[in-house]
């Protein structure tokens, strides 16, 4: 239920950006959170608890869209994916540590209540902290007050930067007011250029998750006990190890994105995720059924896969996704896209949750893992036929690369293809 809702915030979290704001859309999403988290501490049964759950993710989908996007729209272009992907260390290291809340929780009378009541201490914490932040500068000046957008720019650029950025919103407003139309959905399906990057965006939202990282995430504990980890102590000990290093590889993530690139980052992740995968399969498949409950050389395989695993997944295909989204849709339906590519990120994580221990069961865990492999072999091919570079461009030439490929003319990397839309002009 916390997916179905995070799936329905996601949705509509897009149009409440765009209508009303970044700074409100968080603003929102943390009273949301905050009172899902009391109805689930104080369900007298199940369906209440159920009801909390479902209002609590509400406030992730918001969440989910808006700060990627917040963050995008208030940071320097040489540094946006760095600061973007420092989000997703929030939400690996946030793992991380519900684990640890959780342990310390677990001697405690009214054990769950606290772990689950507990959760919306840090959206409190934000709610206080967002009111004395600004709006989004970019939606300021092209939907509100252009005088309080040029306030909060100043803060972010040089005098230099700061006139350069201010011109390429004014064209990217006389643009809009070009256009003379309300911003709908159908426009993204109708648009070419729109229609590109929401097909890019999207698809990187879908491969993130169908190449198994919730999976894992979900199940790590399931997975070690699957290899012959009978201890529930040590499963969760090994499952600790996992949460960190996904912590730890975002960091890693945060550096290399703007320095290596999202494309060559995605690509290099999407290798090494292959690899562990098959790594996770041959483990499985070798193990003897004879063996199951004790821990022999393909248990600790399976464990050197797993760690393989987030390993390359966390620095790359964990931030990508989300970094590329904020940054390749049109400022007029960067809010609106954005909702949409989440909610495909949340129903893609929804079947995912719901289908691996079922596919396990039907198939075995050896066969799920290798068809986890051949979907992220698929996720390579579609990286390298449909997703630009877009380390230290503005939204503005990002922009102009949808037009260089809507017109047949930028086949290649993001650079390329302003090289060749540059040509042409």
């Amino acid at each position: 239920m916390a997916l179905v809702g995070a799936m329905i915030g996601a949705a509509a979290g897009g149009w409440i950006n765009d209508a009303y704001g970044r700074k409100k859309a968080t603003l929102s999403a943390d009273v949301v959170f905050t009172l899902g988290a009391i109805v689930m501490a104080a369900a007298p049964d199940p369906y209440v608890l159920i009801l909390g759950r479902l209002l609590v993710g509400l406030g992730v989908g918001v969440a989910s869209v808006t700060a990627p996007v917040y963050i995008a729209e208030a940071s320097p272009s040489e540094i946006r994916g760095g600061l973007v992907s420092t989000n997703v260390l929030m939400i690996t290291g946030g793992q991380f540590l519900s684990y640890l809340v959780n342990l310390a929780f677990t001697e405690v009378p009214g054990t769950w209540r606290w772990m689950l009541g507990v959760s919306g201490v840090p959206a409190i914490v934000q709610f206080c902290l967002m009111l004395f932040l600004p709006e989004s500068p970019r939606w300021l000046y092209m939907k509100k007050d252009k005088s309080e957008a040029v306030v909060v720019l100043s803060k972010i650029y040089d005098p230099y930067r700061l006139e350069e950025e201010i011109d390429q919103l004014a064209t990217a407003l006389e643009e809009e007011r070009f256009r003379k139309q309300a911003v709908r959905y159908s426009d993204v399906f109708r648009s070419k250029e729109l229609r590109l990057a929401f097909f890019a965006g999207a698809g990187l939202q879908a491969f993130q998750q169908f190449t198994g990282i919730n999976t894992v995430m979900y199940y790590s504990p399931t997975i070690v006990q699957m290899a012959g980890f009978s201890s529930n102590q040590l499963a969760l000990l090994l499952s600790l190890i996992v949460a960190l290093m996904n912590a730890m590889g975002t960091i890693l993530g945060i550096y290399l994105i703007d320095h290596y690139g999202r494309r060559k980052l995605a690509l290099t992740s999407l290798s090494g995720v292959i690899v562990s995968l098959v790594v996770l399969a041959v483990a499985f498949i070798l193990q003897p059924s004879s063996s199951t409950g004790t821990t022999g050389v393909y248990g600790w395989i399976a464990v050197l896969g797993l760690a393989l695993y987030i390993a390359f997944f966390a620095p790359g295909m964990g931030p990508v996704p989300w970094t590329v989204n904020s940054e390749i849709y049109p400022e007029a339906y960067r809010g609106m896209c954005g909702g949409m590519s989440a909610t495909v990120n949340w129903i893609s994580n929804l079947i995912v949750a719901q289908s691996f221990l079922s596919l396990a069961e039907a198939v075995g865990t050896g066969a799920t893992f290798l068809i986890l492999a051949v979907i992220a072999i698929a996720a390579f091919g579609f990286v390298v036929a449909f997703v630009p570079e877009t380390k230290g461009l503005t939204f503005e030439e990002v922009e102009r690369i949808w037009k260089a490929r809507a017109r047949g003319n930028g086949s290649g990397s993001g650079r390329e293809a302003l090289l060749e839309a540059g040509n042409q002009s």
